[in-house]
């Protein structure tokens, strides 16, 4: 079983950027894990935002097999609690499909996305932006890993 985050760009913010590495190396412990970085459909000029979701969809479907657990990052999606999505994952991993993560790009996602999803998750009401939005799903898996061993990363 493996877990991969699919995101529409690349992560602008150099700090943040290394902290999701960071997160992504000590995930290698646990889970095989990976981040997919796809071409932010905003560098085609003269397209609108229905387009441009269409476009980023054409992208991540391509990324996505049919037997993949498709989760969208998205604001109407359910909440957690760190201990909640520990046994999400644990619960999702016993299944022996791939989970695949998906953050889509500024406008969100077209209906096709949402129509393949199996599920949506959303990080909390705020809205963050989406380098953050990447960091925080990724120490966030990395916790629900370290729950799961019974380590002290988490304390409750």
């Amino acid at each position: 079983m493996k877990t991969n985050l699919i995101v529409i760009g690349k992560t602008a913010n150099k700090h943040i950027a290394a902290l999701v590495d960071d997160y992504k190396g000590r995930l290698k412990h646990y889970i095989p894990f990976e981040i997919t970085y796809l071409q932010d459909a905003r560098r085609n000029t003269g397209i609108s935002q229905n387009q441009q979701k269409e476009q980023e969809a054409e992208m991540i479907l391509k990324q996505i097999n049919s037997a993949d657990y498709v989760v969208l990052l998205d604001e109407r999606g359910q909440t957690f609690t760190s201990m909640k999505l520990s046994a999400w994952l644990n619960k999702r991993q016993n299944t022996g499909r791939n989970i695949v993560f998906v953050i889509g790009g500024p406008y969100g996602f077209s209906q096709r996305m949402y129509d393949r999803a199996d599920e949506l998750i959303s990080l909390s009401s705020l809205t963050f932006s989406h380098d953050l939005a990447r960091l925080i799903l990724t120490e966030q898996i990395y916790r629900a890993c370290t729950i799961l061993r019974g380590e002290q990363y988490h304390h409750e």
